[in-house]
């Protein structure tokens, strides 16, 4: 791993992700000096990611495997990688760029790169944070070892909520997923898919509305059924919720650059209105969020910030 070790760079990348890695290694190679900055490890969701069929290059591949691949090709030309979760960013008069982190260690740069992604939204239903880590989860891949031989619900009918139920039944006995709609949205060879497996089954148009259990862990799920308008508890061991996603632009508030969705708003050259700032992934306000797109706007923004660091 190549650790940084200054705090003065040209660019500084905030998260290393597909995207993330893309920028680093195109800017890298430019000969810019390159921070990555990530709150985890390397390769964000990649790494709560199972088996990827949709990425050019490889009929099929897992995610923990395509992050390392990309890490090996973003560090290769020299970027650097730290860890630590920024917490606040400021431009000064110069129009220096200051990155500070929950680590007590400010960063500096001339160009800056957004690619902090996205995070889990929650239920917001009683229960949820109550047991979080005991039966409530948003990653399959983390934490479907624990409940071999389980009965788990899903919340959720898009793709990822499907995927990860399919995920979840090489454990558990049985999986039910909850949809508050009429159907599912996930695509529909992922639908076949998971309809063709035994373990799993739907349940539509009814609303989650408290994850209960005793003092140590989920013992079931009251359930509202949106027709019928009657409730119900169902036996569960466990809850995974993929109900979509909220971007994770908490510290650039205050730059005028983020919509009132929260959005970070760029340019089809990954611009914000922020001189030197850039965003790219799915920190940003686009019809697709997917790796291939990650990584074809981590290709513009590495051109675009050597050509702007070019001409400044």
């Amino acid at each position: 791993m190549v650790e940084a070790t200054k705090t003065n760079y040209d660019v500084i990348v905030i998260g290393a992700g597909p995207g993330g890695m893309t920028t680093a290694m195109y800017a890298s190679r430019a000969d810019l000096d390159v921070l990555m900055l990530d709150r985890g490890i390397y390769g964000g969701n990649l790494n709560n990611t199972g088996t990827i069929e949709n990425y050019t290059g490889f009929k099929t591949v897992q995610g923990p495997e395509l992050a390392e691949q990309m890490y090996q090709g973003a560090t290769q030309f020299g970027a650097n990688y730290a860890y630590g979760s920024v917490t606040k960013v400021t431009v000064d008069e110069n129009g220096l760029k200051h990155v500070t982190t929950d680590m007590d260690e400010t960063f500096t740069a001339r160009a800056l790169v957004i690619a902090t992604g996205t995070q889990q939204k929650h239920l917001g239903i009683p229960g949820e944070e109550e047991y979080g880590g005991r039966g409530v989860s948003y990653c399959a891949v983390c934490d479907g070892a624990f409940f071999k031989g389980k009965h788990l619900a899903v919340i959720g009918g898009g793709d990822s909520a499907v995927e990860e139920g399919m995920y979840l039944t090489q454990f558990a006995d049985q999986v039910t997923v909850i949809v508050r709609r009429d159907k599912l949205r996930a695509q529909p060879m992922l639908q076949d898919r998971a309809k063709a497996n035994d373990k799993m089954e739907f349940v539509f148009n009814t609303s989650p509305t408290e994850i209960i259990g005793d003092d140590n862990k989920v013992t079931g799920i009251k359930l509202h059924d949106n027709l019928t308008n009657t409730d119900r508890d169902l036996a569960v061991d466990g809850v995974f919720i993929y109900v979509g996603n909220t971007p994770m632009t908490q510290p650039f508030a205050d730059l005028g650059i983020i919509d009132e969705q929260g959005w970070v708003k760029t340019d089809e050259k990954m611009a914000t209105p922020v001189e030197g700032i850039f965003a790219i992934g799915d920190v940003r306000e686009t019809v697709l969020r997917q790796i291939a797109t990650a990584v074809g706007d981590g290709a513009i923004a590495g051109q675009q910030v050597y050509h702007y660091l070019e001409q400044s």
